[in-house]
């Protein structure tokens, strides 16, 4: 079984908890995910079956959605709703949206983030929650990551208790972390600051209205029915890659994972190469000779 299962992780499991049920469930050991995604998180996780797993590092790599609402007037230890209470700072007056929209354009294209404490960034072979649930500070290591689009969801700002809670919507690049966002408004509009729910409503090519759910996926297997409907060829997770459409010679050729010269159609960066719709192998620029391709991922290598 080869392909991709767009899977909507409930709120309570880690990814891996997914991953080790679909196992389970399903009977095979080539299951992996595409990006982690915190256990008080919900939202699209894709699941990667059989060859599958070859290209997952390719949907991780591609943008992700996430909606998520940040409360203004309290930061927390793990930048969320379930850390403790570091710093309050009451809101006196109501935030208006203009001041809020500007700061969400002040915070979209690139962006320098610092990982969270409590997240598996590792520092000197451990993760910094290691460190954190030790007490134990560390520099962190900065990191560069892109904001697509960052916008408010609604009109709705709600100023209660002193703090301001409001939504938003954000595509952001591999590496971003939500809590930080959430954290860096509430630094720009002169607040401490958590995120205090998300939802990650998209990732690369795989939305919301096509996800499954497990308890779906264990009412079939149970039954004994076919999952087949809920999985997706492999290639959906490759949308983002120049494809090249090949002949059969060349298909040959690509199966036995040959080196070739540089394609007079070649873009910059891994290209996908195709027959008849289906993907063989990723290419890209081979580092010692600049003139010729090798596979970077052989996909299949049987014709089909």
């Amino acid at each position: 079984m080869d392909g991709i299962i767009p899977l909507w992780k409930p709120k309570g499991l880690t990814s891996h908890d997914c991953v080790f049920k679909i196992r389970k469930l399903l009977r095979m050991k080539k299951v992996g995910h595409t990006g982690t995604l915190d256990p008080e998180v919900d939202g699209v996780l894709p699941i990667c079956l059989g060859k599958g797993t070859k290209i997952a590092e390719y949907i991780t790599n591609a943008g992700k959605v996430y909606e998520g609402k940040v409360t203004i007037g309290r930061s927390t230890t793990t930048e969320d709703a379930e850390g403790e209470t570091v710093e309050i700072k009451k809101v006196e007056s109501p935030i208006s949206k203009t001041k809020i929209q500007h700061v969400l354009q002040e915070l979209t294209g690139t962006i320098e983030q610092i990982p969270p404490m409590y997240s598996a960034v590792k520092v000197n072979g451990k993760k910094l929650y290691e460190y954190a649930r030790a007490g134990i500070h560390v520099e962190r290591p900065k990191r560069q990551v892109h904001i697509y689009e960052l916008y408010l969801l609604d009109d709705k700002i709600e100023w209660k208790e002193d703090e301001v809670s409001f939504s938003f919507r954000v595509h952001c690049s591999k590496g971003t972390y939500i809590r930080t966002l959430a954290v860096m408004i509430g630094e720009k509009l002169g607040y401490p600051a958590h995120m205090s729910s998300l939802t990650r409503t998209a990732s690369a090519a795989f939305t919301r209205n096509q996800c499954v759910t497990l308890e779906e996926l264990e009412q079939r297997t149970k039954e004994n029915r076919s999952i087949a409907d809920f999985l997706l060829p492999l290639e959906e997770g490759l949308f983002n890659l120049p494809i090249i459409e090949m002949d059969e010679s060349l298909l040959e050729q690509v199966i036995n994972g040959a080196v070739l010269p540089i394609p007079e159609n070649w873009s910059q960066g891994p290209v996908v190469m195709a027959y008849h719709d289906l993907a063989y192998a990723v290419y890209d620029i081979h580092p010692n000779k600049p003139n010729f391709i090798k596979p970077v991922k052989v996909i299949r290598n049987v014709k089909l």
